[in-house]
C-alpha cells in the first residue's frame, strides 16, 4: 500500500476527530471562526467544527468555588483584622465569559480582595466579628455588580475565618470570661432567690397549718367545756336539799380526820342539817 495513501488516511481520520465533539450537558463550546466569535455557543450533544478554520473553546456551566487565602484588612476602627473566603460561582452567558474577561479566576480574586477591604473598611471591628452574614451578602452584591459584564453569577460568598489580633483575641477570652463569671453570679442569685422564696412559702403555710390546728383544737376545747357545763347544769337541776345534805355530812366526815381544831361552816348549812334531821326523824317515826 503507498504511503500517500496511509498518509492520506490519518490526516482524514486526523480531520475527523477534530471536526466531531461530543459535548457534555454541562458544558458548552465557544466558537471562533477565523477570529470571530459565533453568536451562539454549541453543544450539548454532538457538534460538527470546521478543521483549521474553527477555535473551539470549552466552558464548563457547573457551579464552582474559587479559595481566597487570607486577606489583610483594616477596620474603620483601625483594627487590622485577617479574612479569608470561598466565592462559589457559575457562567451563564459563555460567549462573554470567553470574550469579556482573559483569566476568570484571577479576575475573581483581585476583585473579591479589593471589594473585600472596601467593605471592611467601612465597618468597625465588633460589627465584623458579629455580623459575617451581612458582610458575606454585602460581598456577593458588589462582586456580581462587576462580574455581570463577564456573563458570570456570584451565587454566594462565604467568610470562613476571621483572625482578629492577639491583643484583641485577649480581650475578647477576657470579656468572655467576664461574662461566664457574670451569668454565674446571676445564676446563683437567682437559685438563691428561689430557694428563699420556697422556704417562706413552706413557712407561711406550715403556719397557717399551725393556726388552723390551734383554732380546731380551740374550738373542740371549747366544744368539750360547753358538753361539760352543759352536763354539770343537767345533773345539778336534779339535785335537792337531801343530796346537798349528805354532800355536807360527807364533806364533815372529812373533816373530821384532819388536826385543824376551828372549822368554819356557811349558814345554810344549819339550815339544811336541821331539815336533814328532821326528815330522818319523821321516817323513824313511821316504822
Amino acid at each position: 500500500m503507498p504511503v500517500e495513501l496511509i498518509v492520506g488516511a490519518v490526516v482524514i481520520v486526523i480531520l475527523l476527530l477534530n471536526t466531531i465533539k461530543i459535548v457534555p450537558e454541562y458544558k458548552r463550546i465557544v466558537v471562533l471562526r477565523l477570529g470571530k466569535v459565533l453568536p451562539k455557543p454549541k453543544g450539548p450533544g454532538l457538534v460538527f467544527i470546521w478543521p483549521l478554520i474553527d477555535r473551539p473553546i470549552r466552558v464548563d456551566l457547573r457551579e464552582s468555588y474559587l479559595e481566597v487565602p487570607h486577606q489583610t484588612c483594616i477596620t474603620k476602627d483601625n483594627a487590622p483584622i485577617s479574612i479569608d473566603f470561598l466565592i462559589y460561582s457559575r457562567v451563564l452567558d459563555p460567549t462573554a465569559s470567553v470574550v469579556q474577561v482573559q483569566d476568570f479566576a484571577g479576575a475573581s480574586q483581585g476583585i473579591a480582595t479589593t471589594t473585600l477591604r472596601a467593605v471592611v473598611g467601612d465597618i468597625p471591628l465588633d460589627d465584623v466579628l458579629a455580623k459575617r452574614d451581612q458582610i458575606n451578602h454585602l460581598l456577593q452584591a458588589k462582586m456580581d455588580e462587576v462580574t455581570q459584564r463577564w456573563g458570570v453569577k456570584i451565587t454566594t460568598v462565604e467568610i470562613r475565618e476571621i483572625t482578629p489580633p492577639k491583643e484583641v483575641q485577649e480581650a475578647m477570652t477576657r470579656q468572655m470570661s467576664a461574662e461566664r463569671s457574670r451569668r454565674a453570679t446571676v445564676t446563683e442569685a437567682e437559685g438563691a432567690r428561689q430557694a428563699a422564696v420556697a422556704v417562706a412559702e413552706g413557712d407561711k403555710q406550715a403556719a397557717i397549718l399551725k393556726a388552723e390546728g390551734d383554732r380546731q383544737a380551740a374550738i373542740l376545747r371549747a366544744e368539750g367545756f360547753a358538753l361539760a357545763l352543759g352536763k354539770i347544769f343537767e345533773v345539778a337541776r336534779g339535785l335537792d336539799a337531801k343530796t346537798m345534805s349528805l354532800q355536807y355530812l360527807e364533806t364533815l366526815k372529812v373533816m373530821g380526820t384532819s388536826p385543824s381544831t376551828k372549822f368554819i361552816f356557811p349558814m345554810e348549812f344549819s339550815s339544811l342539817l336541821a331539815g336533814f334531821v328532821g326528815d330522818s326523824r319523821k321516817a323513824f317515826s313511821k316504822e
